[in-house]
């Protein structure tokens, strides 16, 4: 998510062609440490520069998306849940949540959110579901809650639960803003709907100092905050074993042998009353 001020209306249709490949991206940086190829030289400086100081950054990435794998999982085959909303898209990969909601339960449907021009650009050509489902995009900014609930009221069925799924994006947020967002956004669902997110937190000395660095020339900055904070977001909903825990702390699907299993983030899956 960028700084832009919202439009009035969200957006489907095509997204700007003026992108500027010479400055670093955040959404192609993170692909970058996916692995992905949706990202170009000094997004891969700039990804470079920060695995000096912390090098595992790519794992730190690959749990973060191991965990949205497992959350989305346990919220089609145990919660019931058919509806997801996306806050925060970034720039499609592999497994993303349509991919893994569609593959245990085709008619699902998915809406995506991100104002990012460069990830709108490829939402439209890669986020495609199944014929059963839907998959949908909503071009508009998370500071703009009330105005991503009244789109999505028109592509999700509000007397229904559905998930709202918020994977390491809150950090791109100023802190003040943070808690009256995820409010509207909880406030707005019906009983029986989940949230699934996950966020870094403050607690590696290693990690913060990469990231101060990182912070000083970075167009999108990102913060970790304390797992406190983090957990006082889920106040007065119902969370699920294994409570709030590292990502790949939550229900792993095996033991996984060098997993950074104390790696700074705090992940879960709660349900609203």
């Amino acid at each position: 998510m960028n700084a832009d001020t919202p439009s009035p209306e969200p957006e489907r249709g095509p997204a700007p062609t003026s992108i500027d490949t010479s400055v670093p991206h955040s959404a192609r940086v993170w692909n970058y440490w996916l692995g992905g190829k949706d990202n170009y030289a000094a997004d891969r400086e700039a990804g470079d520069q920060f695995l000096q100081n912390f090098p595992e950054v790519p794992a730190f990435a690959r749990q973060g998306r191991g965990f949205l794998m497992r959350a989305i999982t346990y919220l089609v085959r145990d919660a019931g849940i058919r509806q997801f909303l996306d806050l925060g898209t970034g720039m499609p990969t592999a497994d993303n949540t349509h991919e893994v909601a569609q593959a245990h339960a085709p008619e699902c449907t998915v809406v995506y959110v991100d104002n990012d021009p460069l990830v709108l650009t490829h939402a439209h050509a890669l986020l495609v579901g199944t014929p059963e489902g839907t998959t949908d995009y909503i071009h508009a900014d998370i500071r703009d809650p009330e105005t991503i609930i009244a789109a999505a009221r028109e592509r999700l069925d509000f007397d229904r639960p559905l998930a709202l799924v918020l994977m390491g994006v809150l950090g791109h947020i100023d802190a003040e803003e943070v808690p009256r967002i995820v409010r509207t956004l909880v406030d707005a669902l019906p009983s029986g709907s989940y949230l699934a997110m996950w966020d870094g937190t403050d607690t590696d000395p290693g990690v913060m100092a990469a990231l101060e660095e990182y912070n000083t020339n970075a167009p999108l900055p990102y913060r970790h905050r304390s797992p406190e904070w983090i957990t006082a977001l889920f106040d007065g909903l119902e969370i699920v074993d294994p409570g709030l825990v590292p990502c790949p702390r939550w229900r792993p699907n095996s033991p996984e042998v060098g997993t950074w299993a104390d790696a700074p983030s705090l992940a879960g899956v709660a349900r609203k009353p």
